[in-house]
């Protein structure tokens, strides 16, 4: 029984691997977010009935998302590795998964974020272009505010989905939390970290989504 509770990990090593899994989350998400963001929008703005539409751009983009969503991160990890380590000269490490954590997010977030924007009721944007409104200020002004508690939910489901991602890259050699739970838990049976790592996940989810709710019926009230 008392293999159970015997771990070599030290509590600097699982320190280090909560601020890998921070730093991975935090940089892929910001990012992740902006480009996310920019690409729903403009599948808005392009579709067929938006303010601006463009069928082959959206057709193009509508595409491609469909395409990097449909695959799997593991596979789209390994297919972006290579191109990684040119760019930031490895393939292993925290930096090397930032470049596939972005490609993953994004467009999972695009079409959150399109998701959202839809269902802005017909009647704002057609009032905002009565009043002579350009796009831009139907989207900045109009759209992207009645669609903000939306808007907040889908980007609490990106970074959960995005942690859930952090952990399968310590399979590859990632570091941060899924590393400590492939190398030191499973593969030497250590149990302590592997009920540790799921704690500490379900911990980290559970924050993140209350915020979130918290803060989707905050801008609701607003």
């Amino acid at each position: 029984m008392n293999q159970w509770f015997e771990t070599s990990l030290t509590a600097e090593q699982f320190g280090t691997a909560l601020l890998q899994t921070f730093n991975m989350v935090s940089i892929s998400f910001v990012l992740g977010s902006i480009l996310g963001t920019a690409l729903g929008v403009l599948l808005l703005l392009t579709r067929q009935g938006g303010v601006w539409p463009k069928p082959m751009l959206y057709n193009l983009l509508n595409i491609i998302i469909n395409i990097l969503r449909s695959l799997p991160f593991i596979i789209l990890l390994i297919c972006i590795l290579p191109v990684a380590s040119l760019i930031i000269h490895t393939s292993i490490g925290t930096k090397a998964m930032i470049i596939p954590l972005i490609i993953f997010v994004s467009p999972y977030i695009a079409r959150l974020i399109e998701n959202s924007l839809l269902s802005v009721p017909a009647g704002i944007i057609e009032a905002a272009q009565s009043m002579g409104a350009t796009n831009f200020q139907i989207i900045r002004y109009f759209i992207l505010p009645e669609a903000m508690p939306s808007i907040l939910l889908a980007l609490t489901t990106a970074l959960i989905g995005l942690i859930d991602a952090t952990a399968m890259s310590g399979t590859v050699g990632g570091g941060g939390i899924g590393d400590l739970a492939v190398n030191y838990g499973y593969q030497r049976f250590d149990y302590v970290i592997m009920i540790a790592t799921v704690i500490v996940l379900i911990l980290i989810v559970q924050i993140i989504q209350t915020l979130g709710n918290w803060l989707a019926a905050k801008a609701k009230k607003n």
